[in-house]
């Protein structure tokens, strides 16, 4: 059964899932940026930022950020790093509108954009003969699954990997939305996503309607009003339900692995698909009890790499090798 046993296991004082959380926006690792910068030029007009870590290897991994973060992410830089290390080229690329400058479009991105990515694969494969590795983190985790399973990926691809994945978006907004203790979360990612809209509303004059914007308090309203409208999606309900990937998981046909711990304060029950990997032998389900959301700091290796950086580059050097990844025993513990 490809339902991995789970092997995080933090210090006790480190056990919390909101200071797994908050913990690694503080923890300052001398991590070293992507070193190359490129704009990719999309079919439509948009265009990509895309950051490369060239090292002449014959394999690449493509990262893909989280709601609101970027290339830069800490996050990124430390799997990149780990990677790098273990004999990878690597890619991060800013979503449409999270790059160091505003794309040139309406639209943005969103949870299910499986697209650009197609794009940024199709533009990186020719240069890597042996193969292409994604990994996603939270919403880009979603997106690396949804890709991965929605129709047969690009032959390049290998495997892929996701941490912190919201693979069903309605039930992980309403978390969000509802939950007292995710209040801080929900404020901060709504004042960047209030401040992108009424950026590209300046840009845009007539097309978005700003009224009581500043009052919007919850994803289910902000996607409603933004998401939706500006994606062609009819409302919040239909954009969820269009890009959560658990729909599509069965569809996986290569090596992937999810990561979710079950402390994770975003992830409700529905974030688990255990019945998914329990049927699908291409797609590895890990849930440890600890690790919060796009933590896993576990300080084994002094102030170096998280479980999750270690674990991702141990998993995708197996599936790159040709090797079997480990398939552990059968878990039927729910979070």
């Amino acid at each position: 059964m490809p339902v991995l046993p789970p092997g995080f296991h933090p210090p006790r004082w480190l056990r919390g899932g909101h200071l797994q959380t908050i913990l690694p926006v503080f923890w300052r690792r001398r991590l070293p940026r992507l070193d190359h910068a490129e704009i990719l030029e999309l079919p439509d007009g948009d265009f990509l930022h895309l950051n490369w870590k060239k090292s002449g290897h014959r394999r690449l991994a493509i990262l893909s950020h989280g709601l609101e973060g970027s290339a830069e992410a800490g996050y990124i830089r430390g799997m990149a790093a780990a990677l790098g290390a273990a004999g990878w080229d690597v890619l991060a690329w800013s979503f449409r509108g999270c790059g160091p400058r505003p794309n040139r479009l309406l639209r943005f991105y969103h949870s299910g954009e499986t697209g650009d990515l197609g794009a940024v694969i199709r533009h990186a494969a020719p240069g890597y003969p042996d193969g292409i590795a994604l990994v996603g983190f939270s919403l880009g985790g979603n997106m690396t699954l949804k890709y991965l399973g929605e129709a047969p990926p690009s032959p390049a691809i290998l495997g892929g990997a996701a941490i912190s994945a919201p693979v069903d978006l309605a039930a992980s907004a309403r978390t969000l939305d509802r939950r007292w203790d995710n209040r801080v979360y929900l404020g901060r990612f709504l004042q960047t996503l209030i401040a992108k809209v009424e950026e590209k509303a300046r840009g845009f004059p007539g097309e978005i309607d700003l009224t009581g914007i500043r009052r919007v308090r919850t994803f289910q309203e902000f996607d409603d009003r933004y998401t939706a409208r500006l994606h062609g999606f009819r409302n919040a309900e239909d954009y969820w339900r269009q890009s959560s990937s658990r729909q599509y998981l069965a569809g996986i046909s290569v090596p992937t692995l999810l990561i979710n711990a079950r402390d994770d304060p975003f992830l409700p029950p529905e974030c688990f698909p255990f019945p998914e990997a329990e049927a699908n032998p291409h797609f590895f389900l890990e849930a440890p009890a600890r690790g919060g959301h796009v933590g896993f700091v576990d300080f084994a290796e002094g102030h170096g790499r998280t479980w999750a950086e270690r674990r991702v580059v141990s998993f995708l050097s197996d599936v790159s090798a040709g090797l079997q990844p480990i398939r552990g025993v059968e878990l039927r513990a729910s979070p």
